[in-house]
């Protein structure tokens, strides 16, 4: 398309570059601005997992690098009360653009998010534009537009808008086809190597996607140039040897992330469903959202020039036969479900399952410039592509995902393209070339713009009302920071930010050490001992903290806040604060514990007598509940919330005068009133997502006689042994004889706890963390061991003649993706010193004119340059 047989130079390459990053900024801070989304309007943009696990995680990555985090690279030590966080860097932390957040301030945590994912997203469009230009020499504003149209994709503003780790495979791909392309040049060797390995580092999810996907644009690359056998064997093995190198040097943090997978809670395992053909199909069009099928919107602009490849005659018949194939192929790759595993690890993701569909959408666009490159299509091949378009549109309109407002923005926005493509036909054949491609430029600009922001508005609106949102940074997280500073004791005592969270990583978020964490990575020892426990998970991957005295002298737990319930989790939702924070301390043992003779039996049904099991001493009494209906009678099976007798079930008890009453029942959701109590219960269960979290009723009546009236809002059950009667006094006791017996002073430094012991110590020393693999442990000066478990806590034995213990974390497959790491970097190395050798032996050619490089160009120079208008 360009007037030139000369690849593009670094100037025009960039100018292209540049473009697509501002045009994709400009569509993506203009969508916000119509949806009134943070931070140019009151709506949230914190949905899901953006405001539950990534403000987090950077808030967490800001502690780390300003010196204020507790814990390292190795152990987070706020969150999970003890996990492994370099396998959360690698998953969440791993891109470079991560680093931004340190530049601003602390509490403009959600701004910085928001900078960094529209950073990601432009990276993505500037990389796309470079490689189309790499791909074939054309007109750089045009590759600037593709670039933006594979930026702002479906995937992108749907999906990947609010994941924005995902966004890293989304510059990733564009990055790899670069690195096949000089691969297959043998140029740029070690540079190859080094953007594979950062499209590793940065997110290997996507950067395993993306690497299948410019696995698939190499080959066809290879089959399109129609090399001699042994070049093209060549330039396979160097590609291949170029990944193998790049995902080697990123071993030290995949195989962190590997392994930590595999000691993770195990997912659910769910069955690939593929949508509907009118579903997939709808996707294509803009303004159309629908979580759980592919967005594979590209723009108009993009989709009518792919569909116009196979009728445009200017373009090769084994170019335009090759990329049409890969794109069907690739789509059907996305409903089949063997690929579907192929294409995902072979793991059925728990969410969208069509995590895939960015790189069918790069295919697109590339498909797009191949038609665009060897000549704007002629109006017959516009008119094939508008029909089939017509087709796309008239399947889709039996999908549920299109809404009235779609069929106008497609109606512009496909006038807008065929007006800028007939346009930009008439400047390449006709007199007034430049006024006539300018205004093209500015028509498929406009068109792109407006159905792009209007795409983008539309998920940002449909995400808010379809997935749990969390407010930014405000003043209830605020208060929550500064009455959790002013309480902090770690470690000689842990400071829980509380049951009433505003986000699932609240100790990351506003500070303390809690059980609360929600990551892909949850260890499964935590998540079975906090069930165990009596305590509150989601999917086994989001555990939250116990409000129970308990649990809390089992893991120090000294000062334990309470905040009034976060106002947008109330119905309806406000935007109230919702009151003071209060913080409730308590005298507990230190982390570091000595039991003499520790209970052996694994846990049992109970929590209560879990909970005993760990703290070693007997402290409830667990009494014989019943279960009755709104007319008294028995309910079967301890089942509530079905039918009209079961609006207001009670459960009755015997308890001790004055004991603590505490109601577990996980499958219970509503709320529990004990009979005198001033205030309600609250327990959320939902199957087969949660399960609710033992909860206190308050005290038990002089009478001991209890009636807990239930309020349920969905069906479930009340299991038996419901009630536990707490008795604070012996609760005082046992605390009193751990801390008297534990350790004298603990210190924790990232990977490192040492704590001092008393003399003449036996039996076991118990550290109140979860016994994640990675723990070794000595006492004294004893050789380094893998600690034992104590009910899911890490556990060293003691002999009597130790007086000091150290326990040191090693992520699990760091030594060996180090030791891969090593090796890459040195075959690297080598191979690059071999290469240098062998520049040095060969002679310089003697100056000549350059071959004729072999590009195929749809025009030809007219003398003379343009005709004048």
């Amino acid at each position: 398309m360009d007037r030139s047989t000369r690849p593009p130079g670094p100037r025009t390459t960039a100018r292209a570059a540049l473009l697509a990053a501002a045009v994709t900024v400009t569509a993506f801070c203009a969508a916000d601005i119509l949806a009134r989304s943070y931070p140019f309007g009151p709506r949230t943009r914190g949905v899901n997992d953006l405001g539950n696990q990534y403000v987090p995680f950077h808030a967490h990555l800001w502690d780390l690098l300003h010196g204020r985090a507790d814990g390292g690279l190795l152990v987070n030590w706020q969150s999970g009360y003890g996990s492994s966080f370099l396998p959360d860097l690698g998953t969440y932390l791993g891109s470079p653009f991560a680093l931004l957040v340190a530049v601003f301030p602390r509490d403009e945590v959600d701004l910085a998010v928001y900078v960094i994912t529209a950073l990601k997203t432009a990276s993505a469009g500037a990389a796309m534009a470079w490689l189309l230009l790499s791909l074939r020499p054309g007109r750089w504003w045009a590759a600037g537009l593709l670039g933006a149209s594979y930026a702002l994709c479906g995937w992108s503003l749907a999906d990947a808008s609010y994941n924005p780790m995902w966004l890293d495979g989304l510059i990733a791909l564009p990055l790899l086809c670069l690195a096949g392309e000089w691969a297959l040049a043998g140029r740029h060797r070690v540079l190859g190597v080094l953007v594979v390995a950062l499209a590793w580092t940065a997110n290997f999810y996507t950067a395993y996607m993306a690497t299948l996907g410019a696995g698939l644009v190499l080959l066809l690359r290879l089959l399109l140039a129609d090399l001699p056998r042994r070049p093209a064997l060549a330039a396979a093995g160097r590609a291949a040897l170029t990944a193998a190198l790049g995902v080697g040097l990123a071993a030290p943090l995949v195989t962190v992330v590997y392994f930590g997978t595999r000691h993770a809670y195990p997912g659910r395992i769910r069955e690939f469903a593929p949508v509907p053909g009118e579903d997939l199909l709808a996707r294509l069009l803009p303004t159309t959202y629908g979580f759980g099928s592919p967005a594979l919107y590209v723009g108009l602009t993009a989709l009518l020039l792919a569909l116009a490849l196979p009728f445009h005659r200017a373009v090769p018949a084994r170019v335009r036969t090759g990329w049409t194939l890969l794109v069907l192929a690739v789509t059907l790759s996305l409903q089949w479900a063997p690929t579907h595993l192929v294409w995902h690890a072979f793991a059925t993701p728990q969410g969208s399952p069509y995590r895939q569909a960015f790189v069918l959408c790069g295919l697109l666009v590339i498909a797009a410039w191949h038609t665009l490159s060897y000549g704007p299509p002629p109006p017959r091949v516009l008119a094939a592509a508008a029909g089939l378009l017509a087709l796309v549109a008239g399947l889709a309109s039996r999908s549920d995902l299109i809404r009235p407002h779609t069929w106008p923005v497609l109606l512009l926005a496909t006038a807008g393209t065929l007006g800028g493509l007939g346009l930009l036909r008439r400047a390449d054949t006709g007199r007034c070339a430049r006024t006539l491609a300018g205004l093209a430029a500015v028509l498929l600009l406009g068109a792109q713009l407006g159905e792009s922001v209007a795409t983008c508005a539309v998920a940002t609106r449909m995400r808010l009302a379809h997935l749990d949102d969390y407010a930014p940074w405000g003043q209830r997280q605020q208060r929550q920071a500064a009455v959790i500073a002013r309480a902090d004791g770690w470690p000689r005592y842990r400071t829980d930010p509380g049951r009433e969270q505003t986000v699932a990583n609240d100790p990351m978020l506003v500070g303390g050490q809690g059980a609360q964490y929600y990551s892909s990575l949850t260890s499964d020892v935590l998540s079975r001992t906090l069930t165990a426990l009596g305590g509150w998970t989601s999917r086994g991957r989001s555990v939250q903290s116990l409000d129970n005295p308990v649990t809390d002298v089992v893991f120090s737990v000294g000062a334990r806040v309470h905040s009034p319930p976060d106002p947008r989790r109330s119905k309806p939702p406000h935007d109230g604060d919702g009151g003071p924070v209060a913080v409730t301390r308590r005298d507990v043992p230190p982390l570091v514990t000595v039991r003499g003779a520790p209970e052996r039996a694994g846990f049992g049904p109970s929590p209560y007598r879990n909970q005993e099991l760990l703290l070693g001493s007997r402290v409830y009494t667990v009494p014989r509940t019943a279960v009755h209906d709104d007319a008294g009678r028995p309910a079967r099976g301890g089942r509530v919330g079905v039918g009209n007798a079961l609006v207001r079930p009670t459960v009755t008890a015997v308890c001790p005068a004055g004991s603590q009453v505490y109601l577990w029942a996980p499958h219970f959701s509503g709320t529990a009133r004990l009979g005198g109590a001033r205030a309600d219960a609250r327990f959320r269960f939902a199957h087969p997502r949660n399960r609710a979290a033992m909860e206190p009723l308050g005290p038990a009546p002089a009478s001991g006689r209890l009636r807990v009236t239930l309020t349920p809002d969905r069906p479930g059950h009340v299991p038996g042994g419901a009630i536990g009667c707490l008795d604070t006094g012996r609760l005082r006791t046992a605390a009193a004889r751990l801390k008297a017996t534990g350790a004298a002073k603990v210190t924790v430094s990232d990977g490192t706890l040492h704590a001092e012991l008393p003399a003449r110590s036996k039996g076991i020393a118990v550290v109140a963390a979860p016994r994640i693999a990675g723990w070794r442990c000595a006492a004294g000066d004893g050789r380094p061991r893998r600690a034992e478990s104590y009910h899911g806590l890490i556990a060293v034995p003691l002999d009597g003649t130790a007086t000091s213990l150290t326990c040191t974390f090693h992520p699990p497959g760091l030594r060996l993706g180090t030791a891969v790491g090593a090796a890459s970097l040195l075959t690297l190395a080598l191979l690059g010193a071999l290469g240098a050798v062998r520049r040095r032996r060969v002679p310089a050619p003697h100056p000549t004119t350059p071959p004729r490089e072999r590009v195929t160009t749809a025009f030809r120079t007219r003398p003379g340059g343009d005709p004048p208008c």
